[in-house]
């Protein structure tokens, strides 16, 4: 089986819009047309049994109609996290809705969500997040929309470990896009999830390997970031790290069954 843990799907009347103004602040291209069936369609031709859709609040009011579209589209081979904003009054009772609506985690994006990993504000959230026993996806390194931001460096998680030690906390891009020797110094080797989302596109195959070796293979997930990776690609880069069976077996599927709790 193979699970792709980072994927972004949009509604059909958003998803050109989101695409190309994504695409035009960073340069970067994208591999479906961001539709549920497109994204279906391509996930298919890419070897992919099983999907993680990711959704982001971008601002307050948007949290509630987030959570009740990624519950709606919800199937037997995608499983959705849903999404809360920092600043939205209601925020700890929009967790709480998450884990009813069945949705199986929380993603957060330091850049488009305004809030710095370590800031204090966000403590009862990642309580909050840790006592419903759902896994929290982080956004980790830097973002090609915002040069310069620091708000989400790998070294800024090492409080909320600390902190939060029963947190499932994912972090990103191997720990840190475009942070790769701060997600080795900070992250590597310690008690937490990364995903491989978009390495292809950043790391060269030796990087790559090595930073694969210096984490637990079950702590390591496969995650494409599609639309701005395919699934393809970043699978090929995975199995031609001279892996064993077992650490591959375990990144392309243990690992992620063992969170979502699926066979």
């Amino acid at each position: 089986m193979r699970i792709d843990f980072h994927t972004h799907v949009f509604p059909d009347k958003l998803a050109k819009k989101a695409l190309t103004s994504i695409s035009k602040h960073t340069g970067a291209p994208y591999f479906t047309n961001g539709t549920v069936a497109d994204t279906d369609k391509k996930l298919k031709e890419w070897n992919v049994d099983v999907s993680v859709a990711l959704h982001i609040a971008t601002n307050p009011k948007q949290q509630y109609n987030v959570n009740t579209w990624a519950a709606e589209i919800q199937t037997e081979n995608r499983f959705c996290f849903g999404s809360i904003h920092p600043d939205s009054p209601d925020t700890l009772f929009e967790l709480e809705r998450i884990k009813n609506l069945g949705l199986y985690g929380v993603k957060l994006h330091p850049y488009f969500q305004s809030f710095n990993i370590d800031d204090k504000k966000m403590f009862p959230i990642y309580d909050c997040i840790s006592s419903l026993k759902l896994p929290l996806l982080l956004h980790v390194g830097f973002d090609p929309s915002y040069p310069g931001a620091t708000e989400g460096v790998p070294q800024r998680l090492t409080t909320v470990l600390e902190n939060f030690p029963h947190l499932t906390i994912i972090a990103a891009h191997m720990g840190g896009l475009g942070c790769y020797q701060e997600a080795q110094t900070y992250l590597l080797g310690k008690p937490i999830y990364i995903d491989t989302a978009i390495a292809s596109q950043f790391l060269t195959p030796e990087m790559f390997r090595h930073m694969l070796l210096k984490h637990d293979s079950q702590r390591i997930l496969f995650g494409s970031d599609c639309p701005w990776s395919s699934s393809l690609a970043e699978a090929q880069l995975i199995k031609q790290s001279n892996l064993s069976s077992e650490q591959l077996e375990n990144i392309f599927s243990k690992n992620a069954q063992r969170i979502l709790h699926i066979q």
